[in-house]
């Protein structure tokens, strides 16, 4: 439990520092491919997300999706990868080869559907070489260029409101 808490520290530690490396990307064509990091700790409704993504135009093999459960069970089966603490060492360095996959694609969109700060899950985020990237107004603001302030049971909503904008800037 007290190893839990200065892993916490470090992953945070490092976390700030990606933070204050962070820079922004413009925003500048149509959106082909799309990175979704759900917590699925708290949130049940993934395929519903990407459904949505794809009535918007976004090809299905086109949406990665990256889900972090708070009790990752090694010998559980997962329907899409999944992660937890355990994949992230004591520096701020991941240690799965498909999160790097993850964190090194270059994705139009990064969607970080997550309302709470968790440092893992903004780790990934921060870490990530997407070119524009969306997020819940509850978490850090300089995690994301854009925040939509909505539920996190407002799938829906979050993605209409997020393709509306979008509309706007082209």
């Amino acid at each position: 439990m007290f190893l839990n808490y200065i892993k916490e520290f470090f992953v945070k530690k490092s976390l700030n520092n990606n933070l204050n490396k962070e820079k922004n990307g413009v925003f500048t064509k149509n959106v082909q491919t799309v990175g979704l990091l759900i917590d699925e700790s708290d949130f049940e409704y993934s395929e519903a997300i990407v459904k949505e993504l794809m009535l918007h135009g976004i090809a299905l093999e086109n949406i990665k999706v990256l889900a972090y459960k708070g009790k990752f069970r090694e010998k559980e089966t997962y329907s899409r990868p999944t992660f937890g603490k355990k994949h992230i060492n004591w520096n701020g360095e991941i240690t799965e080869g498909f999160l790097n996959d993850f964190v090194n694609s270059e994705f139009d969109l990064l969607l970080s559907y997550y309302n709470v700060e968790n440092s893992i899950l903004m780790l990934i985020t921060s870490k990530s070489k997407a070119k524009f990237k969306v997020g819940f107004s509850a978490v850090d603001q300089r995690l994301n260029r854009w925040m939509i302030s909505t539920e996190l049971g407002s799938y829906k909503l979050f993605v209409s409101e997020l393709f509306r904008y979008l509309k706007n800037i082209k």
